[in-house]
């Protein structure tokens, strides 16, 4: 089992893959973490004490942010705000990006300006390890005063409201405590603002995303290679002084990667000679077009990245200074528009398979039967399986329009600019499930062409694919119930398997 350590400075991208895949994982605070919420919860105390009317602290919220709390009532003022922000509507989010959120807000707590109590976090690590995950609503964050309803979901749950899951069993959150013998935590002072005011959700999504994302990069390389075979195509686009020449870093990861995956090719070197001038844009163009993906999918992860290890919420304590800070660190716009950039990039992925496809079933262009069929005419092979394929490139398109350009005035004018961060990550989960939809079906057209030129030896990747797909799913050697087939390969791409095979095979691929 990974360990987690949480200071709010160190963690990784990486490292929550074990979550974004169901796995468990053990959380420890940090060195250092302890003493800096201390001091921060120190500080808040002292506050408290003093009578001081200080935002976030002491007063109401918002709008209400004029308006001082007394002492005796602060623990209600933080339990009413949690309950009366749990407005969040449509489907649960999936189990593992809670988790992840889970994770996100513990870590950025633990730096220690947040002003909540380490008893709290060691109360929310041991949840967390025992398996309790707050039902979470996707929709109802504008994403600007942080992700406030699905936190105070996630918050709420913590207290004994609203839904959980123990086991993959849905109850009531008070029934899941009491199942794991714990009892509904108290916020205190400052610690219910703390939890629901911060970006954990559009960063939680925002992390599964981009680690699906990163995978994704990796096999399309790996397919569009066997799609070049199959049809074949030439090498010499992905020459390394071509990468050279355009100045690209992704353009010369992807270069590299398909000739790892076309090095030694008996196909390709049969037809080094042969009366095609130049192959179509989608397969000649791919270092420009996937390079580009890759460049996007790189700087959403350096956003991330930061994003992740940072202090979202509202107000910010300074206890070296003693000062309480209000100000927006909670508004989730860089992770917005980097999500943004991250659909568009996965979309054009999607959009070039989708014309790899067309060569690969158009006899026109390929050479080959038909819809790839060995008895076209009364079998129509893959025909309709470019048409879904083309029906997700063109929802992608749609879903590809920024969420970050829109805002709506919300909270009585005070938060009148907002992200749409949620809304943003979750339009780049459906488009990156669309894209690995694409590719299998790519996968397997071009594992088809092969059986329908297996004359000569293949390049090693594009080998290690084929025998991948056909260990799995048949030659199809007349029509059958396809979809089975869709989900089996859809099933190989997202889980890592086709990145896993091609890399036995040649070495690591670059993302």
């Amino acid at each position: 089992m990974d360990t987690l350590s949480l200071d709010g400075r160190s963690l990784r991208l990486e490292q929550l893959q074990p979550l974004r895949e169901g796995k468990p994982v053990r959380l420890v605070l940090g060195e250092g973490a302890r003493e800096a919420v201390a001091r921060a919860r120190a500080l808040v105390e002292e506050h408290v004490r003093a009578g001081d009317v200080v935002y976030g602290l002491t007063t109401g919220f918002g709008k209400l942010k004029d308006v001082a709390i007394d002492a005796a009532d602060l623990e209600k003022l933080q339990r009413n705000l949690v309950l009366s922000h749990c407005c969040g509507c449509g489907e649960p989010m999936p189990v593992p990006e809670v988790r992840i959120a889970q994770v996100l807000r513990l870590n950025g707590l633990s730096r220690g300006h947040s002003g909540v109590r380490v008893e709290l976090l060691e109360a929310l690590i041991r949840l967390f390890e025992k398996g309790f995950v707050p039902e979470v609503p996707q929709k109802g964050s504008v994403g600007a005063s942080g992700d406030l309803a699905p936190l105070a979901h996630m918050a709420a749950a913590y207290t004994g409201a609203g839904h959980a899951r123990l086991g993959g069993e849905r109850m009531s959150a008070a029934d899941a405590l009491a199942a794991i013998d714990e009892k509904p935590i108290i916020l205190r002072a400052k610690e219910g603002l703390a939890l629901i005011n911060g970006t954990e959700i559009m960063k939680a999504t925002g992390v599964a995303v981009w680690l699906a994302a990163t995978n994704l990069s990796r096999a399309a390389d790996a397919i569009c290679a066997l799609t070049i075979e199959a049809m074949h195509g030439s090498l010499a686009p992905f020459d390394e002084r071509l990468a050279d020449l355009k100045g690209s870093d992704g353009h010369r990861r992807t270069a590299a990667n398909v000739r790892r995956c076309l090095a030694g090719s008996g196909v390709l070197a049969s037809h080094a000679d042969c009366g095609r001038v130049q192959d179509a844009y989608s397969m000649r163009c791919a270092p420009q077009v996937h390079g580009a993906s890759k460049a996007a999918i790189e700087h959403v992860g350096d956003v991330l990245s930061a994003e992740i290890n940072s202090v979202t919420d509202n107000p910010v304590l300074f206890p070296d200074s003693g000062e309480v800070v209000s100000a927006g660190q909670f508004h989730g716009q860089p992770v917005s528009m980097a999500l943004d950039y991250l659909a568009i990039g996965v979309t054009t992925l999607a959009n070039i398979s989708e014309r790899r496809i067309e060569q690969l079933v158009n006899p026109d262009l390929s050479g080959l039967p038909a819809f790839l069929t060995p008895d076209p005419g009364v079998n129509s092979g893959y025909m309709i399986a470019q048409v879904a394929a083309a029906a997700l490139a063109s929802e992608n398109k749609i879903l590809a329009h920024p969420a970050s350009v829109d805002t709506v005035p919300t909270n009585a004018n005070q938060e009148d600019h907002v992200s749409m961060g949620v809304t943003a990550a979750r339009k780049a989960r459906e488009i990156v499930e669309n894209t690995e939809r694409v590719l299998a079906i790519e996968l397997l057209c071009a594992v088809q062409a092969r059986d329908l030129r297996d004359e000569l030896q293949a390049g090693p990747g594009a080998q290690a694919l084929f025998d991948l797909v056909r260990s799995a799913i048949p030659k199809l050697e007349a029509d059958r119930y396809v979809h089975d087939d869709l989900q089996l390969a859809h099933e190989l791409v997202r889980g890592g398997e086709v990145v896993a095979a091609v890399e036995q095979a040649v070495g690591s691929l670059d993302s």
